[in-house]
């Protein structure tokens, strides 16, 4: 048999190898810790010696900015120092400055309080002064009220009088000499534009006429004219708006009517019936109603050729018809088309010279009359109606207000509006341009003449020179030169707000001495 062990001895013997075994791992393990020991240990020493070696280098480097920071802190702490020194020495200076003023203003101060002494001591003196000035004057006003008789109220009151009157001739003298100049300058300028106005302007003058005469090519047919019982004449005139006349004179029939416009219609009708020879009321109609269709047509020819001529565009159609239609249309016996459009070339003139709008001008000038076409059916002055109709038909504002004004409805504002009213008046006070009723025009003397001797002073007057002049004849007794000059002026401005008249009227006042003596 083997060898037997007992497990108490194998337990001992497992035991002991396990206890040599642990003995063995202990020797070993603390070894390796001996050796992990000297390494940590020496490890620790050199981070040791590393750390001061940092540590001496941070510090150098600490005490350098310390000493960098130190010295920028002493080299700014210097320059504020020499700051604050610069400061105080100008603040220093000012103060001797304000010390300067300050003594100067005391030392004015003074001054002022020694004025201001000195005047309340001349005061005190001419209080005194005027005191005895004042117990003077009015002894020497008893004494004068005793010697002259009059109390100073009285005397005042002749004073001023006398003190009036002569200031008053004193500024008529000066009124009338810086008028006078006024006058010659102004009169000068305008004539020079308006001579050259009328040397550039020529236009002929034609009388207008209440009937038209109609040629017809027999005598018989004026009994076709007049029809059974009257039955064509009667229609002729019932559509026309017309007087025909059918007398004795050989082969023509007149026309009579106030309107240019109607007998023109009834001349042409008139005219294609006796050329047809047909003439009965229904044909009569008929023509009639052609020919104004025709005259419809003729009138906007008319009114475009008058804007043609003139050089104005852009008018609206209904004030071109109406333009048309002023052709048939007369004022004092002259045509009006024909006067506006010598209206319209006499502003161009006249802006032209004066450096105005030459086409403003010319719009303004023809339109002007523009109302004369319709002032039968609208009621009102013909320059409101006209300068209506402008506004409702687009025109501007300047072109309506040089038709308003130019008959002084309105007050002129611009230049365009008096050249508008100067061109108005030229050319209807040129010789021939219109005709006036006796009636009228007797009236119209007589009215200047009525004017002028309603004025204190005035012994005659005489209107002369067709009615544009009127030569008022006054008291020398009563009235001197200066008011002379006065009077002239109120009579004017008289006649220009209670009369109507074409052009201008030229007022003279004459007064004069005479002496008489006979010689025996």
């Amino acid at each position: 048999m083997g060898l037997e062990f007992s497990p108490v001895l194998v337990a001992v013997v497992a035991m002991a190898a396990l206890l040599a075994g642990f003995i063995i791992h202990n020797i070993i393990i603390s070894k390796k810790l001996g050796s992990a020991k000297d390494l940590a240990e020496r490890i620790v020493e050199e981070a040791r010696k590393e750390a001061q070696a940092q540590k001496k280098e941070i510090i150098i480097q600490g005490q350098d900015e310390l000493f960098r920071l130190k010295k920028e802190q002493e080299e700014e702490y210097k320059e504020h120092e020499r700051e604050l020194k610069k400061r105080d020495s100008r603040l220093q200076e000012q103060i001797e400055k304000l010390d300067e003023r300050m003594e100067k203003a005391n030392q004015q101060e003074q001054e002022l309080l020694a004025d201001e002494r000195e005047i309340a001591r001349r005061e005190r003196l001419l209080d005194e002064r005027q005191e005895e000035l004042d117990l003077k004057m009015a002894e020497q006003e008893r004494r004068l009220q005793a010697i002259s008789g009059m109390t100073s109220e009285e005397a005042k009151s002749a004073l001023f009088k006398e003190i009036e009157a002569k200031t008053r001739h004193e500024a008529a003298r000066m009124a009338r000499l810086i008028e006078s100049e006024a006058r010659e300058v102004a009169a000068r300028k305008a004539k020079e534009i308006l001579a050259t106005a009328i040397q550039r302007y020529a236009g002929d003058y034609v009388s207008e006429q209440t009937v038209t005469a109609v040629t017809l090519p027999s005598e018989a047919m004026k009994g076709r004219i007049i029809g059974r019982e009257g039955r064509n004449i009667r229609a002729l005139e019932a559509a026309t708006g017309v007087d025909l006349i059918i007398d004795d004179t050989p082969e023509t029939v007149i026309i009579s009517a106030f309107s240019p416009l109607r007998r023109q219609i009834a001349k042409m009708a008139m005219e294609r019936l006796v050329s047809d020879g047909r003439i009965h009321p229904a044909r009569i109609e008929d023509v009639v109603n052609k020919v104004e269709q025709e005259m419809e047509t003729q009138l906007r020819e008319v009114g475009e050729q008058a804007t043609f001529d003139v050089g104005v565009h852009g008018i609206h159609p209904e004030i071109i018809r109406l333009l048309g239609q002023l052709k048939y249309r007369t004022s004092f016996s002259q045509n009006v088309l024909q006067h506006s459009l010598e209206v319209a070339s006499l502003c161009g003139i006249m802006a032209a010279e004066l450096g105005l709008d030459v086409k403003k001008a010319k719009r303004a000038g023809l339109l002007h009359d523009i109302g004369k076409a319709v002032d039968h059916e609208v009621e009102g002055p013909h320059a409101m109606i006209g300068a209506d109709l402008a506004k409702k038909y687009g025109e501007s504002k300047e072109i309506i207000q040089a038709i308003a004004a130019h008959h002084e409805d309105v007050r002129p504002q611009t230049a365009i509006d008096v050249l508008v009213q100067a061109a108005d008046s030229l050319s209807g006070a040129r010789p021939g341009a219109r005709k006036e009723l006796l009636e009228n025009y007797v009236k119209r003397l007589e009215d200047l003449e009525n004017i002028a001797t309603s004025f204190n002073g005035v012994d005659k007057a005489y209107a002369i020179q067709a009615g544009r002049e009127i030569r008022v004849m006054v008291d020398s007794e009563n009235v001197d030169d200066d008011t002379t000059y006065l009077l002239c002026r109120d009579i004017a401005g008289q006649i220009e707000q209670n009369l109507t008249y074409p052009g201008q009227i030229k007022v003279t006042v004459i007064r004069e001495r005479r002496a008489v003596e006979l010689a025996k």
